[in-house]
């Protein structure tokens, strides 16, 4: 019998896995994954330093376990050339897997400014365990860190080096935290929680050049002239889905690879989810989206065909030093925010033209009213 194929090691494609395995104990399974092939969850990825965490200590089981645990071969360290579609083969460098059906769990890419300059290599991105490893490694006597981008990932690495000790620098060309998912008021009381706890802010300017100063320092230059110094870089601007191999594969892509409500791509029997996948227009590189994808590719697979749904999908952002939870509005939703704050404690509403809750925003102790406002917001994909 021909495997059923999963490309990639992440929290999709073990999660794929473990709910299959609830259904169908017995049709073989296969992991590809370019990694090492333990299994984590990458969003503890930035709270590492906060708990003292090692790469080793955030594993939560190695490749060999998964595999016994589950009744499912995981190759590591392998290559994927690509994917022959029509005949159902997986390439391989010195061979091919022929597939029954093929999950593409690709995840996304990072995303690193067009920096000059002589250090550009020594810049850091945290995309997985592994590369958690090699940055925790390279802060070792290490003491200030700067950071670009001040988006849900650089937000949550600042709060998480602080309260390891660090001194942290945070460049944002947007002018403000989490520009992207927060109004102004709600992303003002993030920036002053992390400020409190010792994070240096450079709103406006972009990062422009980054190179070796003295004494193993690494100088950011920035747009406006500014030069930050620190040991270490991070660059979290953000992610892009993993298209690349469905691409050319022949399959259907946007900012995302296409599916239908079902995950199925446009090639008979290959299916996506996670972070590379553009469900229906939605890409949501995000924990319950994911989640709830995997829960129903694995009654497809196991022959019940399921269409995704999702509800109410909120999205928690580690900031200790100012918790934020937040359900964005839908892409181009007309409407306005309102918003009742005291101090950092904000809650920001988003309505349409007819007084309908379409989106919020909530940081401190307004938090608690997630559960509330929940009821009151309609399914994203019902």
């Amino acid at each position: 019998m021909k495997p059923i194929v999963v490309i990639g090691s992440g929290l999709a494609g073990f999660n794929v896995v473990k709910e299959f395995r609830k259904l169908d104990k017995e049709t073989p399974l296969v992991v590809l994954t370019a990694d090492d092939g333990r299994s984590y969850s990458k969003p503890m990825l930035s709270t590492g330093f906060t708990k003292e965490k090692t790469a080793d200590e955030l594993a939560m089981a190695s490749p060999e376990q998964v595999a016994e645990q589950f009744n499912v071969t995981v190759r590591t360290h392998v290559h994927v050339a690509g994917i022959d579609a029509d005949g159902h083969r997986v390439l391989l460098p010195d061979d091919h897997l022929d597939y029954s059906k093929l999950v593409l769990a690709l995840g996304a890419d990072t995303w690193t400014p067009p920096l000059e300059g002589d250090a550009v290599g020594e810049v850091f991105s945290v995309n997985d365990l592994m590369d958690y490893g090699r940055f925790r490694e390279a802060l070792q006597g290490k003491r200030r860190v700067t950071i670009l981008g001040g988006g849900l990932i650089g937000c949550e690495f600042a709060n998480d080096l602080s309260n390891g000790g660090f001194e942290v620098a945070l460049v944002e060309p947007m002018g403000r935290c989490l520009p992207l998912l927060l109004p102004p008021a709600a992303s003002e009381a993030v920036g002053r929680g992390l400020e409190a706890l010792g994070v240096r802010f450079h709103f406006g300017p972009l990062a422009q050049a980054v190179h070796h100063g003295d004494d193993g320092t690494l100088i950011t230059e920035l747009s406006d002239g500014t030069r930050v110094e620190s040991e270490v870089v991070l660059s979290a601007i953000g992610l892009r889905p993993r298209i690349d191999m469905a691409k050319e594969a022949g399959l259907r892509t946007n900012r995302g690879i296409l599916t239908d409500r079902t995950l199925r791509t446009s090639a008979e029997d290959i299916y996506a989810l996670g972070d590379c996948a553009e469900v229906e227009g939605h890409v949501l590189p995000y924990v319950l989206p994911l989640m709830a994808s995997a829960r129903a590719l694995a009654k497809t697979l196991a022959g019940e065909e399921t269409a995704v749904s999702y509800g109410v999908m909120p999205v928690t952002i580690k900031t200790p030093a100012c918790p934020v939870v937040v359900c964005p509005p839908p892409a181009d939703s007309e409407g306005e925010w309102e918003v009742t704050q005291q101090e950092n404690d904000v809650t920001a509403l988003f309505r349409g033209a007819d007084g309908t809750l379409l989106g919020y925003a909530l940081t401190g102790e307004a938090v608690k009213e997630k559960l509330k406002l929940n009821k009151e917001l309609p399914a994203l994909m019902p």
